[in-house]
């Protein structure tokens, strides 16, 4: 099949599961149902199915993958509407965010290395916390899998968006800047877009939480491979 073709059917297929994953959705009301997951084990299966290898699919993912630089730059914009909101809690902001990157960047790793898990997957969970593109990068510079990372941290975004918000309500949480702030710091990318529609407060919280996750999470990296190293916990 010529490039151009591959790449239009990869793509509408992709767009169209999506489209479909999402009316689904919202005719039953499941959040467990989240159309990124929904998308996700559709895809898979099809492409077993029909036995495309990765690689040809991936040519109309490309596009898309292109298009999340654009996105993200976007974020900037609900992010600069509530400056001034959030301006005025940014000590509590950037606290919050400083925890959520030590927790995000411990939490699956210790529990891996008491697991006893090998090297190459403890330091492939270490940013598991920040969007993909990110976590591929940190993975590099800390000996990881950038392939595992990148898995680990979509489905950690996936499950942030669906577990998320039903936990913070039944935690009690009110506050539009901190459920955006959990959200982002949890679930990046995907809670981000789950952020965005409860509030424009919930998504400029969440969008600032997703590149300050970053920053952070790539500084702290190579200090919690020091102390994994130090525990004994890695070789």
């Amino acid at each position: 099949m010529p490039d151009a073709a591959a790449i239009v059917l990869s793509l509408a297929a992709t767009l169209g599961v999506y489209a479909a994953a999402r009316a689904f959705q919202r005719r039953i009301g499941s959040v467990v149902l989240h159309p990124v997951l929904v998308s996700i084990i559709v895809l898979i299966v099809a492409l077993r199915m029909l036995g495309i290898e990765y690689e040809d699919y991936d040519r109309g993912g490309r596009v898309l993958t292109f298009l999340l630089g654009p996105a993200v730059v976007a974020l900037g914009l609900p992010l600069h509407r509530q400056m001034e909101e959030i301006g005025r809690k940014r000590n509590a902001v950037l606290l919050t965010i400083l925890v959520g990157s030590v927790a995000g960047a411990l939490t699956a790793t210790v529990t891996a290395a008491l697991l006893g898990a090998s090297d190459e997957v403890i330091r492939s969970l270490i940013p598991r916390s920040v969007t993909t593109p990110i976590a591929i990068g940190i993975a590099g510079r800390v000996g990881g899998l950038p392939a595992l990372s990148a898995a680990v941290s979509i489905l950690t975004g996936v499950l942030g968006a669906v577990i998320g918000p039903p936990l913070l309500r039944a935690l009690g949480i009110r506050s539009p800047t901190a459920f955006g702030l959990a959200l982002g710091a949890a679930a990046h990318g995907v809670g981000t877009a789950r952020a965005a529609e409860e509030g424009d407060v919930e998504a400029a919280s969440a969008a600032l939480a997703i590149g300050l996750m970053g920053v952070f999470t790539a500084v702290l990296a190579p200090l919690a491979i020091g102390v994994l190293l130090r525990l004994g916990w890695l070789n």
